[in-house]
């Protein structure tokens, strides 16, 4: 009953009926889910010693897992459709992956453990453009290889382009970053209405935003989220803990800031020790 009083405070908000916030706040768990399945799934063929030399594509919607680009043989194409279909929560596969047997398989073949090492910064950059209020994170495409990382799609301003390609590049070890999304104009009003709505719903969550901001320190290659705790309490962020310098404050004050639902950032008890 508490979370239905408070969709429809927050509806009231933004002038939405209690069942438009509570369809708001089920896309955002379904967003979660997909972002965490595309994931896995790309882990399961970067690790996989068949499929990891070529370059594959995965998109996950309502529970329909997309792969695009191109491998040597059928079986690689019927293998990587089954470590898809294989994954939680993916009910179909749309396996349009094209089969080249003249396909050259990527330069500079990593490691295994380059891979998984790759597959963890494409997911940790993911998830900030995700929880960052600024950036679209799931119109944007995140490729990593052998720690560069690329960025393609669509951007609905020339900040949250250069946004998305600072959080990529501060994200701990990210050797560089291509950034190539494009923006987009035409979209810009529609989305932004759609962050807004979407950032009022999230606000309910107070244990949603103090996971991320937590998750965001320790992703950042220039703060040690370790010695800053966090707590949330009606969309209200407290800092405590200890920073080295000045800057470090600052930074751990805008990236909670930034977090989707924030509605301010209290760092009085976050001291400098530096």
């Amino acid at each position: 009953m508490k979370k239905l009083a408070l969709a429809t405070l927050t509806a009231g908000v933004l002038g939405l009926s209690p069942l438009a916030a509570q369809a708001a706040e089920g896309d955002l768990g379904r967003q979660l889910s997909e972002a965490r399945q595309e994931g896995s799934i790309w882990t399961a063929i970067a690790l996989n010693r068949h499929l990891s030399p070529f370059s594959i594509d995965v998109d996950v919607e309502n529970g329909v897992a997309v792969l695009t680009g191109k491998v040597e043989s059928d079986i690689d194409r019927d293998l990587a459709g089954q470590l898809a279909l294989g994954t939680e929560g993916v009910k179909k596969v749309d396996n349009r992956l094209l089969v080249d047997p003249d396909t050259q398989p990527r330069q500079q073949q990593s490691s295994l453990a380059q891979q998984f090492d790759d597959a963890t910064l494409t997911a940790m950059v993911k998830s900030k453009l995700l929880w960052n209020s600024n950036t679209e994170g799931l119109d944007i495409d995140v490729d990593t290889q052998n720690g560069v990382v690329t960025l393609k799609g669509n951007a609905r301003s020339a900040e949250a382009k250069e946004l998305a390609g600072h959080l990529a590049q501060n994200t701990e070890g990210v050797e560089r970053v291509n950034n190539h999304l494009s923006v987009s104009e035409a979209d810009s009003t529609a989305a932004q209405a759609q962050q807004a709505a979407e950032d009022t719903t999230r606000a309910i969550s107070d244990a949603w935003i103090t996971s991320k901001v937590k998750s965001s320190y320790l992703y950042d290659r220039q703060l040690d989220g370790l010695d800053i705790s966090v707590e949330t309490k009606a969309g209200m962020v407290e800092l405590g803990g200890s920073v080295l310098s000045a800057a470090e404050k600052e930074l751990a004050i805008e990236t909670a800031r930034n977090i989707r639902g924030v509605r301010g950032v209290d760092a009085d008890a976050l001291r400098i020790d530096g």
